[in-house]
């Protein structure tokens, strides 16, 4: 491809970020529980984040997992999360929210760009949760969110291929659509491809063992293991773009 493309790395930890960066990711997207579809990561995983980062730091903002439909309580802590992200210097927000019937949630929305005030915002994954894709992107332009993130409605980007192409063609430069879900080393070329998205969205992680040598038995439920952005695959992301 002629012209270089942004790689963003969904990134469940300090950990995960640091080895994003490290296999030439363009852009950190921040959060926490990775097994629930992300929620607003710590204080201080977002400060020292910002601390060990050269490349530019956007942090989730979702105040629990399940579905995109908050209420006042919710509402507080957002508008809070976003004040901190703020006072810590992040570069950019990743916000979403939907009413009851499935359309944008416009004063909600409008409540967190004003609290986002000159921080970048990226519309998340809330947006394929919408009951109607081409409106819910013209709500968003009109919000002033930078770009959005989407599978094209489908279960990942592969499969949402033909409508993330027709989301581009709509969005004509006034958004950019970022496609995300189910990218690895081996399809992301040819969904950049096939949609003409200019940035793409990858999560990237392995499976790391722990290193305990002792571990109760009575708790055979606990996995003592976890998930982390895996450097190799970040490479292999970057390197499949490139070629």
């Amino acid at each position: 491809m002629s012209a270089r493309l942004t790689l963003e790395i969904a990134s469940n930890s300090v950990a995960s970020a640091l080895a994003a960066q490290a296999g030439g990711a363009d852009r950190i997207e921040l959060f926490d529980n990775l097994a629930e579809g992300g929620t607003t990561p710590s204080f201080a995983s977002i400060a020292v984040a910002r601390e060990r980062l050269q490349v530019p730091l956007f942090v989730l903002v979702r105040p629990r997992p399940g579905d995109f439909h908050y209420d006042a309580l919710e509402t507080e802590l957002m508008l809070r999360d976003m004040a901190q992200c703020r006072a810590l210097g992040c570069d950019g927000v990743v916000i979403g929210a939907l009413d009851a019937q499935g359309d944008i949630d416009l004063p909600l929305c409008r409540e967190l760009l004003r609290a986002a005030g000159p921080l970048q915002v990226t519309f998340h994954r809330a947006f394929d949760a919408a009951r109607d894709l081409p409106a819910a992107l013209e709500q968003v332009i009109g919000l002033g969110c930078q770009r959005v993130l989407t599978s094209g409605g489908q279960a990942n980007a592969d499969a949402g291929a033909d409508v993330l192409a027709a989301l581009v063609a709509q969005a004509a430069g006034r958004i950019s659509v970022m496609a995300g879900a189910g990218l690895g080393p081996g399809n992301i070329a040819a969904v950049a491809r096939k949609t003409g998205c200019l940035e793409l969205h990858a999560s990237a992680k392995g499976k790391r063992r722990s290193a305990m040598q002792f571990q109760n038995p009575a708790l055979c439920g606990l996995d003592p293991d976890w998930s982390q952005t895996d450097t190799a695959t970040v490479s292999a992301l970057r390197k499949a773009l490139d070629g």
